[in-house]
């Protein structure tokens, strides 16, 4: 059962500060103090350069989650009796759309779930689907789409007798990764991708998919990251750019991002034809490390990575893309916001990377795990640094806001809400 309360009061010492604005009646001017109480847990507050609006604190594989406003109240809270499997979404109608943990899975990694779940706004369980299999594991993210279906990341287990007779140098099973659509009126599977489908090797000419990675760049180098525990690509974000009907997907392992084409049919997803590009379900496009193909053109600018955020056209930088970079390579995270090339450009021996059209970092920003950014209404960014919290910034680079959780809980994510969206409307605040 999900336990919820609304308009949750401070209950701890606060800190005051007082706004001032001015009235204009007639000719006279008059100078109104407001009174702002802040919460211990608010490091920066600058009324001038942020916006009024409701943060989504996601804890990470918790049983909680809060809406909070910039002063640091907690003005509506969830808790939850089975542990997040990281993703939690707040839908239009006020219902919830999260990634939840299966409680005996046969394998697991970082992030795992197992359990995807639609919950009402009185806590029961509006729909419920679960993958968690001897060979298939749903984990992180989830993503309701625009035709009401459901889009989610799985882990595929892959024998290491099997990977070894397709050229994967390994001595373990591989776990690569799996979207898989879910239609939730009738449980049915509506599409998947398999990213197996579209490997490539320069290990042995004598076995399957061998050839030169650099002139391939529409294919994945399966033996880039043959991590022990066989979590060899750990994709822990997806978002649907509904326009160009493609997917997103945040592949940590490879510090990199995948762009793949929804609009092929599943068979089409097996090959390298067919869909609105006519690939198939080969990637179209990838950035973040050219190292991943033995690209010796374009830059790397990624060194892990989380949530590959498109920015819808309600806000500013429409079109872009922007991400957190954990940066496991100095301790330090930046987040980017990057243009992508229009229409997809992925050519062998050519610099593909996208322009970096803002950026922001600071000495006190890092974490190596977790973590998101999105977009606000006004320009600003806010940013969940996963061990930390949120900061929220201008275009210039200034601080506007900071919340520190106090080191409780770490967070996997965060979102924001317009005080008159319909999410919030719809939960009656």
């Amino acid at each position: 059962m999900l336990k919820f309360m609304k308009k949750i009061p401070a209950l701890f010492l606060c800190v005051c500060i007082f706004v001032i604005t001015t009235q204009c009646k007639s000719d006279d001017i008059i100078t109104v103090l407001e009174e702002v109480v802040l919460t211990p847990n608010v490091e920066v507050y600058n009324a001038n350069l942020l916006e009024n609006s409701l943060v989504l604190a996601i804890e990470n594989g918790g049983t909680a989650s809060y809406l909070l406003d910039k002063t640091g109240t907690k003005v509506y809270e969830w808790s939850f009796e089975t542990n997040l499997g990281n993703d939690l979404e707040l839908l239009p109608d006020g219902k919830l759309i999260g990634m939840f943990k299966s409680e005996n899975p046969i394998f697991s990694f970082g992030g795992f779930g197992g359990v995807i779940k639609i919950l009402n706004i009185d806590g029961t369980t509006a729909w419920e689907y679960e993958t968690a299999s001897a060979n298939q594991l749903a984990h992180h993210d989830v993503e309701l789409l625009p035709n009401g279906n459901v889009l989610f990341l799985v882990w595929e287990k892959i024998t290491a007798i099997t990977a070894q007779q397709q050229g994967v140098n390994t001595t373990v099973d591989i776990y690569p990764e799996v979207l898989i659509e879910v239609n939730p009126n009738t449980n049915q599977i509506e599409w998947e991708w398999h990213s197996w489908n579209h490997i490539i090797q320069d290990v042995d000419s004598n076995l399957p998919n061998y050839g030169v990675l650099s002139d391939n760049p529409q294919l994945i180098n399966i033996n880039y990251n043959l991590a022990a525990n066989g979590d060899i690509m750990h994709s822990n974000g997806i978002d649907f750019d509904s326009d160009k009907n493609v997917i997103y997907m945040s592949i940590n392992g490879y510090s990199e991002v995948w762009v793949i084409d929804h609009s092929t049919t599943t068979a089409e997803a097996t090959t390298a034809i067919g869909g609105n590009y006519n690939k198939g379900g080969n990637l179209l496009y990838r950035f973040g490390n050219p190292e991943t193909y033995n690209n010796a053109f374009g830059e790397r600018i990624f060194f892990n990575n989380h949530f590959p955020n498109l920015l819808e056209n309600n806000v500013p930088g429409a079109g872009h893309v922007l991400i957190y970079m954990n940066g496991n390579n100095a301790n330090q995270s930046t987040v980017f916001e990057l243009e992508i090339p229009e229409p997809f450009s992925l050519q062998a021996n050519m610099n593909n990377e996208p322009s970096i059209i803002w950026s922001f970092t600071d000495e006190n920003l890092f974490y190596a795990k977790i973590s998101g950014t999105v977009r606000l209404n006004n320009g600003n960014t806010l940013i969940c640094e996963g061990d930390y919290g949120f900061w929220e910034v201008t275009s210039n680079n200034e601080i506007a806001w900071k919340y520190n959780g106090d080191g409780n809980t770490t967070f996997w994510r965060c979102y924001n809400y317009a005080l008159d969206s319909d999410e919030i409307i719809s939960l009656g605040l």
